[in-house]
């Protein structure tokens, strides 16, 4: 009963909270620029997050969360119409809907697939957000016993789950996460502030990197790079047609499906790293096996649109509850807005516990913005089926110089420094090599989330443990391993276990075929390069401040180990082999130009920006890519010119932003926006 006299008026007070015409308003908002980034193949809710992440600072918590929250609830919706309309899966959790929803699109019922889709995917947020708020309740009082070691397990536990769940070679995801965390060291340690990677020659890499611009680099810049290569539309499916209503009476005919899918959904998001790859896998396996009639899966049938599709949404609920419960990010945009949350009003939110003990009015707050969410999200969706329809038809190279614009707009607002665009270029470059050789980006991501608290909860438990281990060897024992550390050892063990068991059926970006031997062989000997490096640098390390070697070299030693047995695999096995994994032969076919060619459009940028300014940069830019990139003449080029200049000035004045200054700006006093 205490939990409930605790828990009610939370909700209470909660929803009183939202139903605020400001906080709705910047709910539907969140949910229109979801609805836009979800239409684009591959950016999801990780870059959608990452664009969102510096104008946290400060911002209201209600108003801020209704934001995040409303673009996360509806990307999972809104990336079906790259699945439907154009066989391309919008992410890697709406794989299996390309299956039959793209066949049906091309019998001419994409409206029919699409409106089965959103009623599944409406049901399944639903259901997950039902499950997040009982989840919330039973295991609060729980979770309020958990100390720094119990905190350092969770966060083990999470590393562990992304490592080895996040890609068909699970040595390849440990390493990715190791190699995550390490970029996550770099800078001043935790500790001591001992300099780790970096120098104050440098002052830039000795504040360490920031997330919008990981996030941004790894995810946002490899897919727009590689639809901008294509040089083609993003769909060239007919309209949509009609159906909507055969849609919507094909889930209701279906129900019970939708209902085990959003369970399954549920169930497979609260594992970290684990659902936003498999789920819709998951859930179309079961709706095959429970189909009496399956011969026309994979030729259009809707029960195949049905299943992945509530599973897809439930698994947001189901994520947030590592996420709100441990502060252990469940996918790769659960580790964004955990770091986004953290800078809402004056910063005392924290994700995790201390949310729970003193903060609940805003955890359950989350838990009615998702439910709200996913009603706005499915009517606008519906809604704007038709121009979205009509926008996926026109060729990439018109958008990508706008979205260029946005993502280095939003880069420089990380330290207002031109250094942020050379940041994101570097980590852009990895994220796409990453890409072409099948390595785990989330697991990337999610370790250079968890690399802060993974070091502070170790420092910690180091500290404490040997404090009590002065007072009694009884003392330090019942301290260190306690009921719930053991039972999150054996967790973490068998989840170890089970994901090494499933790693080769675990596709967690799409299936990638072999190329030769040469380029993904190299690609791994430069990163154990710069792991070998890391390592070297931490040693270096004084004693007076030991504590900021000791992290970065168990991580460096676990990254090395991982790699002697990779190397040892890559030796044995054959140029076929899922370890020599390369998209560049896959995708040769489709590709009309080359990376360099194309990345030399994104270097012009950031070099004409450091000579003129950003503003300056970007006329220019626009134009040129405009009449010469994307062919169109010079009139073209103007106007595409003046509107992309006047969106970005009005969003900066909006915001009450500047723009990167350049070389110029040094020796002549310009007037803003060329400041």
């Amino acid at each position: 009963m205490d939990v409930f006299a605790t828990a009610l008026p939370a909700l209470n007070d909660a929803f009183g909270m939202i139903m605020q015409v400001h906080v709705l308003g910047f709910l539907v908002l969140g949910v229109v620029m979801g609805l836009c980034i979800g239409v684009f193949p591959g950016l999801g809710g990780i870059a959608g997050l990452s664009l969102l992440l510096p104008f946290m600072f400060g911002m209201e918590p209600a108003t801020g969360l209704a934001l995040m929250v409303g673009m996360v609830a509806v990307v999972p919706t809104s990336d079906t119409f790259a699945s439907v309309l154009m066989g391309i899966p919008g992410s890697s959790a709406s794989q299996a809907t390309v299956l039959d929803g793209f066949p049906m699109a091309k019998k001419g019922m994409a409206a029919r697939a699409l409106s089965a889709a959103f009623a599944s995917s409406l049901f399944g947020g639903l259901v997950g957000a039902a499950f997040l708020t009982v989840f919330i309740l039973a295991a609060r009082p729980v979770v309020l016993l958990f100390q720094t070691p119990e905190l350092l397990m969770i966060t083990i536990f999470g590393l562990s789950m992304v490592g080895i769940l996040a890609g068909r070679v699970a040595l390849k995801g440990l390493i990715a996460a190791c190699l995550g965390i390490l970029v996550g060291t770099i800078g001043e340690g935790a500790s001591s502030g001992a300099l780790r990677m970096s120098t104050y020659d440098i002052p830039y890499i000795a504040d360490g990197l920031r997330l919008v611009i990981v996030g941004l680099g790894i995810f946002a810049i490899p897919e727009i790079i590689a639809l901008l290569r294509r040089d083609k539309a993003i769909s060239d499916r007919a309209p949509i047609g009609g159906g909507w209503v055969d849609g919507v009476r094909d889930w209701w005919a279906n129900k019970w499906l939708s209902m085990r899918c959003s369970l399954i959904g549920v169930v497979v998001g609260v594992i970290p790293g684990l659902g936003r790859s498999v789920v819709d896998w998951i859930a179309y396996g079961h709706t095959v096996q429970g189909a009496r009639d399956k011969s026309e899966f994979g030729k259009g049938d809707v029960r195949g649109v049905i299943g992945p599709e509530s599973s897809n949404n439930a698994k947001e609920g189901g994520g947030l509850v590592p996420t709100l419960l441990f502060g252990i990010p469940g996918s790769g945009s659960m580790a964004i807005f955990i770091s986004a949350v953290a800078l809402l009003g004056t910063g005392s939110i924290e994700v995790g516990p201390s949310m729970l003990k003193n903060n609940l009015d805003f955890t359950d707050a989350i838990v009615w913005l998702l439910a709200l969410a996913n009603v706005v999200g499915t009517v606008l969706c519906i809604a704007a089926s038709g121009e979205i329809a009509r926008l996926t038809q026109i060729r990439f190279a018109l958008l990508a110089p706008f979205l260029f614009m946005i993502i280095s707009f939003v880069a420089f607002q990380s330290r207002q420094e031109i250094w942020d665009l050379v940041a994101l270029f570097g980590i852009g470059l990895l994220g796409i090599l990453m890409r072409r050789f099948d390595w785990s980006r989330p697991a990337f991501l999610i370790g250079f989330v968890l690399s802060g608290p993974a070091e502070r909860y170790t420092n910690q438990a180091y500290q404490i443990g040997a404090s009590r281990f002065r007072r009694g060897f009884e003392d330090g024992i019942d301290y260190i391993f306690s009921p719930i550390v053991i039972v999150l050892i054996i967790i973490t063990l068998l989840s170890v276990v089970v994901g090494l068991r499933q790693a080769k059926t675990i596709q967690a970006e799409g299936a990638v075929s072999s190329g030769s031997k040469r380029a993904p062989l190299v690609f791994m000997l430069a990163i154990t390069g710069y792991v070998a490096v890391a390592y070297w640098n931490a040693v270096l390390i004084p004693d007076y401040a030991r504590m900021d070697r000791v992290f970065p070299i168990f991580v460096v030693t676990v990254a090395l180990i991982g790699r002697a047995f990779l190397l040892v695999q890559m030796m044995r096995a054959g140029e076929t082999a899922p370890v020599f994994a390369d998209r560049e032969a896959q995708e040769a076919d489709d590709n009309a130009y080359g990376l360099w060619a194309t990345l030399a459009w994104f270097v012009s940028l950031l070099i004409a920006s450091a000579l003129f300014g950003f503003i300056i940069a970007l006329a220019g830019f626009l134009a040129l890519f405009i009449r010469y990139r994307a062919g169109k003449g010079w009139g073209h080029a103007v106007l595409y010119t003046v509107a992309g200049i006047a969106f970005i000035c009005g969003m900066a004045w909006t915001l009450n932003r500047d723009f990167p200054p350049g070389l110029l700006q040094n020796f002549i006093d310009l007037p803003w926006p060329l400041t």
